[in-house]
C-alpha cells in the first residue's frame, strides 16, 4: 500500500506533519486587508471592526486599503520633487537609460523610475600636473602645471568616457612631456616659459577633442620650473647671467632711442646750414653779377677812372687787414716818416677791422698836408702828390 492511502501508517510520514490536524489552504486576503485596515483605523483613532462582521468588514477593508493607497501614492509624489539650482544641470535617467537633460528651477520625477544625476556647469576646477621630465638637450627639468577647467557638455561629461577628469589629466601629462621633450632646458628655465605654456594648451586641445570630454580649459598655468637639486645653483647662476644679458640689451636700446633722435635732430640741423650756406652763395653771386652787369657801362664810358677805381678799391681791401706799410720815396735824401704801423695798430684797437677804408683815407689826407715826405702807396710804385711837393 502506498504511504497515502486509507488504513496504512503514512500519517507517520506525512512531510508536512499535518498529522491530527486539518489540511491547510492559503491565506485568506481579506482577512489580512481587514487586519491592516484595523491598525489603520487604529492610527487615526477609530475602533478595530470585531471579527465575524460580515460584509461590513469587508467594506471597511477595502476603505482602509484605498486610505493605504494613496497615503502611498502622495508620498510617492512628493519624493519625487527636486530643485535645480541656476549653476546647475540635470541629467534624468529612465531605468538606467539617458533620457534628457533638465534645466534650472523645480522640476519632478517618477521615483523608482527616473534618476537624476547633478552636474555643475559653471564651477572652476582645478588639475595638478608635473613630475620630472627630460628636454630636447637630454636634461632633467622638474616642470609643475596648474590646468583650470569647467564643464560644458553634462552628458558627455558623463557619459562619454569613464572618468573625464582622469582622462583630462592624463591627456595634460602627455601633452607636457611631448611640449618640453621638444624644447631645450634653457627655454623652459627662462625665456621660453610662455612658448611652453601656449603649447601645451594648443596640445591638451588637440588630445582630448576626439574623445568629446565635456570639458573646456579655461587656463593653463605654468607655475614653477626647476633643475635637480644636484645643479641647481649652477643654473641659478647661467639664470643670473641671462638676465643681465637682458638687462644690458636693454639699457643699449633705451641708449639707442635717447641717441638716435640727437643724431637726426644734427643731421636735420645741418641740412639746413647746408641749403641756407648754399642760398648765400647763390644770393652773392648774383649780386655780384648785378654790380659787374652795372659797372660795365661806366667802364665803356670811361675806361681809365674806371680802371683806377678798381684798383684803389681792391688795394683797400688788401692792406685793410694788414699792418705793413709800402714807402716809396722820391730821390735819395734821408727821410723821416710817421711809425704808421703803431698808428695802424693802436687804430685797429680802438676800431673795428672793417675801418681800414678810413685809415687809408686818412693816408690819403696826409699826403697832401703832411711836412714829411710823404710815401706813395701801392704795389706798382705809383707816387703820391704830396711826395712830389
Amino acid at each position: 500500500m502506498a504511504w497515502n492511502e486509507p488504513g496504512n501508517n503514512g500519517d507517520k510520514n506525512d512531510p508536512w506533519k499535518n498529522r491530527g490536524k486539518k489540511e491547510q489552504g492559503p491565506p485568506d486576503l481579506d482577512k489580512v486587508f481587514q487586519d491592516l485596515a484595523d491598525k489603520v483605523s487604529g492610527i487615526f483613532g477609530g475602533k478595530p471592526k470585531p471579527a465575524g462582521s460580515g460584509s461590513s468588514g469587508g467594506a471597511g477593508g477595502k476603505l482602509g486599503m484605498g486610505i493605504v493607497i494613496a497615503i502611498l501614492v502622495i508620498v510617492w509624489f512628493f519624493s519625487g520633487l527636486y530643485t535645480i539650482k541656476e549653476a546647475e544641470r540635470a541629467i534624468v535617467l529612465r531605468f538606467g537609460e539617458y533620457h534628457g537633460l533638465e534645466e534650472p528651477g523645480l522640476s519632478w520625477k517618477p521615483t523608482f523610475i527616473d534618476t537624476v544625476e547633478v552636474v555643475d556647469i559653471k564651477a572652476i576646477n582645478s588639475l595638478a600636473a608635473g613630475g620630472d621630465m627630460l628636454t630636447k638637450d637630454e636634461n632633467v627639468v622638474r616642470v609643475e602645471f596648474m590646468v583650470q577647467y569647467r564643464v560644458i557638455d553634462p552628458r558627455n561629461y558623463k557619459y562619454s568616457v569613464t572618468n573625464a577628469d582622469d582622462s583630462l589629466s592624463q591627456a595634460t601629462d602627455s601633452a607636457l612631456r611631448y611640449v618640453v621633450g621638444h624644447s631645450l632646458m634653457g627655454d623652459v628655465l627662462t625665456s621660453g616659459r610662455e612658448k611652453v605654456r601656449q603649447d601645451t594648451r594648443e596640445a591638451m586641445q588637440r588630445i582630448i577633442d576626439p574623445y568629446n570630454l565635456g570639458l573646456e580649459i579655461v587656463d593653463v598655468n605654468f607655475k614653477d620650473a626647476r633643475p635637480p637639486e644636484e645643479v641647481k645653483d649652477a643654473f641659478d647662476d647661467a639664470i643670473a647671467a641671462q638676465e643681465d644679458e637682458e638687462r644690458f640689451i636693454k639699457e643699449a636700446e633705451a641708449y639707442a632711442r635717447e641717441l638716435e633722435p640727437r643724431a637726426r635732430g644734427q643731421v636735420k640741423r645741418m641740412e639746413q646750414e647746408a641749403n641756407a650756406y648754399g642760398q648765400r652763395v647763390v644770393l652773392e653771386a648774383e649780386g655780384k653779377v648785378a654790380s659787374f652787369a652795372k659797372l660795365l657801362p661806366e667802364y665803356q664810358n670811361a675806361p681809365e677812372v674806371t680802371r683806377q677805381r678798381l684798383y684803389l678799391d681792391a688795394m683797400e681791401q688788401v692792406y685793410s687787414s694788414t699792418s705793413k706799410v709800402l714807402v716809396d720815396v722820391e730821390g735819395g735824401g734821408n727821410m723821416m716818416y710817421l711809425p704808421l704801423d703803431k698808428i695802424m695798430q693802436q687804430q685797429n684797437m680802438n676800431l673795428p677791422l672793417s675801418s681800414g677804408k678810413n685809415t687809408v683815407q686818412s693816408l690819403r689826407d696826409q699826403r697832401s698836408g703832411s711836412i714829411y715826405p710823404q710815401p706813395s702807396v701801392g704795389i706798382r710804385g705809383e707816387r703820391s702828390r704830396g711826395g712830389r711837393n
